[in-house]
């Protein structure tokens, strides 16, 4: 349910979907670094990117080998072709198990990990509420409190059964459904970074629907993971380093559109409201997997910063956070504090230039 914006630097890399210009040439051309072999690919609704440091010969085969495998897990995972395993899955609700791939195994199970982890503010069966929201600009649609309530209902993640023994999936009750959009990017982000690593490929970036993978160095040094700002796409206020973990940004600022009264109506919805969340403008996580950065990130701009910081000290997964609140109040974990590269001065902890809307 999350879409991510986030931005590379050191070599910087923008990774909005709504790219304004190449932040890596400027960076590069800046820094005097090196050009990175880059290729793109729509897939998943989105651009996948690809960006290598330092290319050995084989690079351009296994960036290949990693597109076909991104697209072979849209085929797979697609919660909008009839002949897919959550289709199936979906079809079946309250009827009978599924027998699922190994893909969709691992996707649903991390996505029930989630949703316990975080007390159902990430809940794999949110896709209940299918067709109730459309925040395209041209044909904007909100749903009455009328329409919602019944699909709430349809919403508990403890009607997930997953068997591994059996590799089957059963939603107990019909009507519920199970989507994808919040985790299946982060899975497809993990497979191709692995076959790039098992191409000698080391020193890469990957991108796709504001997920972000990266591994190795540029031009010698870690990765810089840039965070925007909530409420300018133009500016970054603060930055992560890493040689090797996977990082998703939830915000508000996407997929949102304004009511006559100027309320802001955005797709990351509480699943136990049915309405946009309301306690957080963004949540950036990094982890060693994107499958659970992907999900994370939700869960926790679902709880708002004080009872995501709970979840973060009470889940045994290792995982760190950088949260802007509604309050405008930049929060941490605390392995994030000693990590983070502030690009800006907080007053009073607070992010200048933000705004509740």
């Amino acid at each position: 349910m999350a879409i991510a914006i986030i931005a590379l630097a050191t070599g910087c890399e923008n990774a909005g979907e709504k790219s304004r210009g190449d932040p890596a040439a400027k960076m590069a051309k800046e820094e005097q670094l090196p050009p990175l072999l880059s290729r793109t690919r729509p897939m998943m609704s989105t651009v996948f990117r690809i960006q290598v440091d330092a290319p050995p010969p084989n690079a351009e085969t296994f960036i290949r080998r990693a597109f076909e495998e991104i697209e072979r897990l849209e085929n797979a995972l697609s919660e909008w072709r009839d002949d897919s395993d959550i289709s199936k899955i979906n079809a079946s609700a309250g009827k009978r198990p599924v027998r699922v791939g190994d893909d969709t195994l691992r996707v649903v199970d991390a996505g029930v990990d989630v949703s316990m982890w975080s007390r159902g503010a990430f809940d794999l069966s949110w896709a209940a509420l299918w067709g109730l929201y459309d925040f395209r600009p041209e044909s904007v649609k909100i749903p009455s409190e009328a329409e919602i309530k019944p699909r709430l209902a349809l919403i508990d993640y403890k009607k997930i059964r997953v068997s591994k023994r059996h590799h089957t999936v059963y939603l107990r009750k019909r009507g519920m459904a199970i989507g994808t959009g919040g985790i299946a990017k982060g899975y497809a982000l993990d497979q191709a970074g692995a076959i790039l690593r098992g191409g000698g490929v080391e020193n890469y970036m990957i991108f796709g629907g504001g997920q972000v993978q990266v591994h190795g160095v540029r031009d010698g040094r870690p990765w810089r993971v840039g965070i925007q700002h909530p409420r300018n796409p133009d500016e970054y206020f603060a930055a992560l380093e890493s040689t090797g973990a996977s990082f998703s940004t939830s915000g508000d600022y996407e997929h949102a559109v304004f009511d006559g009264a100027g309320q802001r109506w955005h797709h990351i919805i509480d699943p136990q409201t049915g309405r946009p969340a309301t306690k957080s403008l963004s949540v950036t996580v990094m982890t060693a997997e994107g499958i659970y950065a992907d999900a994370l990130s939700t869960a926790a701009f679902v709880l708002g910063p004080e009872k995501a910081l709970k979840m973060f000290r009470r889940i045994a997964y290792p995982a760190e956070a950088v949260i802007v609140g509604a309050d405008c109040k930049v929060y941490m974990t605390p392995k994030a504090k000693k990590r983070i590269r502030l690009n800006v001065k907080l007053a009073d902890g607070r992010l200048p230039g933000c705004n509740r809307r």
